[in-house]
């Protein structure tokens, strides 16, 4: 694995299963059973120039539990760049403070143009609409850790991806990780204007996924394994796109499109957060309760995903099981009143 973490270009086929085995490794960590201290000592520099809530926090605890300590900072209004300081000087002056830095810049190349002055480790966060590789570990972790549950393999699997396809980082970075595991089928279905970049398509497409571009989610999908639906990122609209655009039930995945279109085995995920206001026309939330829905599950692997890439990147992810220890808190059976234990 290479020292910083901002596409998924960077990582091998070896790299990711390693992460893999090491994110599954960090499950007793995560779900509040042990305490490990491996990075005690170290700091992290978590810089959001971008709104996010699960994305900052889940790094901030995934660093804690795993002992370090968190310096956060969010808005770019407040922040030195917003004084016209470059990402270079900013870049020089947290390397300084920190052992690692995450970071949102809502700038596509923002992040790797921040990496290229330190040799600290850097893990984009989000980069404009370029990409979001621990987001796109994080579903592939999810969707196997769903899989094995149901006595499924990822190869031959049918994923759905649709909603914004065309500002959405998450599926960017996810079709390229899907690409690494075939044969595989990925079908997209987009609004119109919001289709996935077609030089995205082709090169995954070469690397040999069957990809399938459908308008409309009224068709059958009954052989899809996996629906994923990203929300509309209407903060990256111009202008333009913004005068007159609205979203229409069609693209909306809902209780009654999983029962009439899809199957009683698919499980549906979402990057979050999803817009539940009545006329979002997101991922419907009376698909909650739904065992079919796995976004609360998703978000919680974000935590051993999260932990073992700063575990890799810090060189301490043969360390774990040398430092663990019982919790002495009470931890709940369950996260959220309405799961179900696992």
């Amino acid at each position: 694995m290479h020292s910083h973490l901002l596409s998924i270009d960077s990582l091998s086929r070896d790299a990711i299963d390693h992460l893999m085995r090491v994110a599954a490794r960090m499950e007793p960590i995560a779900q509040r059973r042990k305490v490990t201290r491996v990075l005690e000592g170290a700091v992290l520099g978590n810089l959001f120039f971008e709104a996010s809530t699960r994305t900052r926090v889940s790094f901030h605890a995934a660093f804690s539990r795993l002992g370090g300590s968190v310096c956060d900072t969010t808005g770019f209004t407040f922040s030195s760049m917003a004084k016209g300081e470059s990402l270079y000087d900013t870049s020089r002056v947290m390397s300084g403070y920190c052992d690692a830095i995450v970071m949102r810049h809502p700038e596509q190349g923002s992040v790797a143009e921040f990496a290229r002055a330190t040799n600290v480790p850097v893990i984009n966060g989000g980069d404009g609409p370029g990409e979001h590789p621990s987001q796109a570990l994080l579903d592939l972790y999810t969707i196997d850790k769903e899989f094995a549950r149901r006595g499924k393999r990822l190869a031959g699997a049918h994923i759905l991806l649709t909603g914004d396809l065309r500002y959405g980082r998450t599926v960017h970075s996810l079709i390229k990780l899907l690409a690494r595991y075939g044969p595989m089928r990925v079908t997209l279905v987009a609004p119109p204007g919001l289709e996935m970049p077609h030089s995205l398509i082709e090169r995954v497409a070469n690397q040999g996924l069957d990809v399938q571009v459908r308008e409309s989610l009224a068709d059958d999908f009954s052989d899809v394994d996996v629906v994923y639906t990203t929300r509309i990122q209407k903060e990256r609209f111009t202008a333009e796109m913004t005068e007159g655009f609205s979203l229409s039930r069609d693209y909306t995945v809902d209780k009654a499109f999983m029962d009439r279109r899809v199957n009683d085995h698919a499980i549906v995920m979402h990057p979050l957060p999803r817009d539940s206001r009545p006329d979002a026309n997101d991922l419907d939330v009376d698909l909650n309760g739904d065992p079919r829905l796995a976004i609360f599950r998703q978000t919680d692997n974000g935590i051993p995903v999260r932990m073992a890439i700063f575990a890799t990147l810090l060189q301490v992810d043969e360390l774990i099981e040398k430092d663990l220890r019982d919790v002495p808190w009470f931890v709940p059976k369950t996260v959220g009143v309405d799961d179900a234990p696992l």
